[in-house]
């Protein structure tokens, strides 16, 4: 009860500390707002069809993968069926949202799109079949997520792709009287990329110019790959380093990227660890091991993490140093966001005079209680 009692009380004042904050930014919060999410393809039990559209207004779907040898899109009948689900079944709820897919991910890596942004004969079959795609099953744009450019040439030859392909765009949509599609990237937390390889940034001039926005993935930040200890692996701040949202998106303005043009995003899983000691259990405390999740990662979806703390009881805390929040259950320990980080984060958002938010992902909500507060309060 001491726990819960002190968990309340924090959230009260933060909530009391952030109605100013809302009063003073109403005029950030316009119909220009975006509220995005991703949709995993591979998702069991989700569909298009599921998604409040009430509460977002652009759905990504993640993902497509060009050709490796001719960076051409290849799909077959069976998945072009679900392009056409997800972008007509989109577009006709109401209200509609827009639609764009997105290229790569996380598990694509880094290696074939220094392949094909290396040379301008792949670039330009990468463009002309992306363009062909989204046009042909009714997307809006197209979101490219390159989980990471590794050298400084690689941003140099994405600054090209960028280019060209705001070139081709805008040709395409002059010949046929249409819209532009719209361009969007997934990009690293940090406009300048200081771990994982050599230090590089990101052509942010050519960003600035090209792309109709970029989503930040300010998570991810500590992880099943450093399972010694725990992390809030979404922490919008960190006194002890430069891994945390704010630094990341500061960064990103600093670089010269119109705040405009920067999308936040958000977390709707956590991550998981085994303490090695049950006693000591803030964020870095000494761990053993991942801890639970479907596929062995360490990873729960928020509605997961609801129906675990509930089923263990477990200690719920939230921690004002990095915004975060984190349970704990026996040796059990999960970080993750809830509805009160959520929304301290999205004031900050509002505060720096961002374009928005998204998630990742959509079919992780529990009732869509997160999508809920953030979308209500971005409309403030």
């Amino acid at each position: 009860m001491a726990a819960l009692k002190n968990y309340t009380l924090c959230t009260y004042a933060i909530l009391l500390t952030l109605t100013f904050c809302y009063s003073a930014m109403a005029s950030h919060s316009s119909s220009q707002a975006m509220k995005g999410a991703y949709f995993p393809s591979w998702a069991q039990n989700f569909t298009p069809s599921s998604i409040n559209t009430n509460l977002f207004t652009h759905i990504y779907y993640a993902f497509l993968t060009p050709n490796n040898v001719t960076f051409k899109f290849g799909i077959e009948h069976t998945q072009a069926l679900l392009l056409v689900d997800f972008t007509s079944t989109l577009h006709a709820k109401n209200p509609p949202v827009k639609t764009l897919f997105s290229v790569g991910g996380a598990a694509e890596g880094t290696v074939l799109f220094s392949r094909l942004a290396a040379d301008s004969w792949s670039r330009s079959n990468f463009i002309h079949s992306s363009i062909e795609v989204a046009r042909k099953f009714g997307f809006d744009g197209v979101d490219l997520d390159w989980e990471f450019p590794q050298s400084s040439q690689d941003m140099v030859n994405l600054a090209f792709l960028l280019e060209e392909w705001r070139v081709e765009v805008e040709k395409e949509a002059s010949a046929t009287s249409r819209p532009p599609l719209l361009l969007s990237a997934a990009v690293y937390y940090s406009a300048d990329v200081l771990f994982d390889g050599p230090p590089r940034a990101y052509p942010s001039a050519s960003i600035s110019k090209n792309l109709d926005w970029i989503n930040v993935m300010a998570y991810d930040y500590h992880g099943g790959w450093d399972p010694s200890a725990t992390g809030a692996q979404a922490a919008l701040f960190d006194p002890t380093s430069n891994v945390s949202t704010s630094y990341g998106l500061g960064s990103w303005i600093r670089s010269g990227v119109p705040r405009s043009k920067l999308i936040m995003g958000l977390p709707l899983y956590g991550r998981t660890w085994q303490l090695k000691d049950p006693t000591l259990h803030g964020i870095g405390a000494p761990a053993i091991d991942v801890g639970p999740g479907p596929d062995g990662t360490g990873v729960l979806t928020f509605a997961e993490v609801v129906k675990f703390n509930k089923d263990n009881k477990s200690k719920v805390v939230y921690d004002l140093t990095t915004v975060s929040v984190y349970s704990v259950a026996g040796t059990i320990w999960i970080g993750y966001d809830d509805t009160t980080s959520v929304t301290v984060k999205i004031g900050y958002a509002q505060r720096l005079g961002l374009r928005g938010y998204f998630f990742w992902a959509v079919n992780g909500d529990y009732k869509w209680k997160i999508s809920k507060r953030a979308s209500h309060l971005w409309s403030l």
